[in-house]
């Protein structure tokens, strides 16, 4: 359901808008002129996802208890039930400690919104519709997109290292090629990095792999990768068990993979609104 206005993501990032709400109806639900509508479609949903901030949702009429017992209602929020203040991604990541070894380097993608918001609603939604299928009765669910991104990284805390794989390993780490690309490094255990170091032809580095000063091995490691382009150093690795990779472009990863989704579209604006509707009515 949507304003009469549209959500705004279809202006903003319309490529967003595609890959999130392509295959999905649009209605449009202007509350001042229809207020029932709203209530009527959550009423016959087996799931309501809302991403309000808290009281919202109760205040248009369409929040948990205003819906049957057997709807599993999910509230995903920035920061948790009691807490209206205002935020999007980046801000939710950086609450959540995720953004402190990179920043100001913004993540390439959404961490918390996919990750904390999107993924975790998902396992909660199954699992309450499992239950459901048990009690007969729903659930309110209560997703923080803070609080899970958190999640995500909270192991950190109590590890040896806290940056092994954030940057804290030589081993583990993109280097620039002779051609201004990179390439990807995670030779982590002693048989990936002997073999690495062999191709590379630096054995001298076989036994600093877990060198005090990592700094200093990632500058000899840099300075080998910049000796050949990134198709050079991938042909050395063909078919070698080594883990070192390319940081392919979207167009390239595409080209090899597929891009997901293909050329789909998200609904127009209000599309199937006379078609909820009538269903209602009729």
């Amino acid at each position: 359901m949507e304003a009469p206005e549209g959500d705004p993501l279809r202006a903003v990032a319309p490529g967003w808008d595609a890959a999130l709400n392509a295959g999905k109806e649009s209605v449009v639900w202007d509350r001042e002129q229809d207020p029932g509508l709203g209530r009527a479609i959550a009423a016959e949903a087996d799931v309501v996802i809302e991403g309000f901030r808290p009281g919202v949702a109760e205040r248009l009429g369409i929040g948990p208890r205003a819906l049957p017992t057997s709807v599993v209602y999910c509230s995903i929020t920035g920061f948790g039930a009691d807490d209206l203040r205002a935020g999007h991604d980046l801000n939710y990541a950086g609450w959540a400690g995720l953004l402190a070894d990179t920043a100001p380097t913004l993540p390439p993608v959404q961490i918390a919104d996919l990750a904390g918001g999107a993924l975790y609603a998902v396992v909660d939604i199954l699992a309450a519709l499992l239950d459901r299928e048990r009690t007969g009765v729903g659930a309110h669910l209560i997703v923080s997109m803070t609080h899970n991104a958190h999640r995500l990284a909270a192991h950190r805390l109590h590890g040896p290292r806290e940056r092994t794989l954030t940057g804290g390993l030589a081993c583990y780490r993109m280097y620039e090629t002779a051609d201004a690309r990179f390439l990807t490094l995670t030779a982590l255990e002693a048989k990936f990095w002997t073999r690495l170091c062999e191709l590379v032809g630096r054995t001298d580095l076989i036994d600093r792999h877990h060198d005090a000063d990592q700094e200093a091995l990632a500058a000899e490691l840099a300075a080998s990768f910049r000796e050949l382009t990134l198709q050079e150093w991938l042909d050395r690795f063909d078919g070698e068990d080594v883990m070192a990779g390319p940081v392919w472009t979207l167009e390239e990863a595409a080209e090899r993979f597929g891009e997901p989704g293909g050329n789909e579209q998200s609904s127009a604006l209000g599309e199937h609104t006379e078609q909820r509707r009538a269903s209602f009515e009729g």
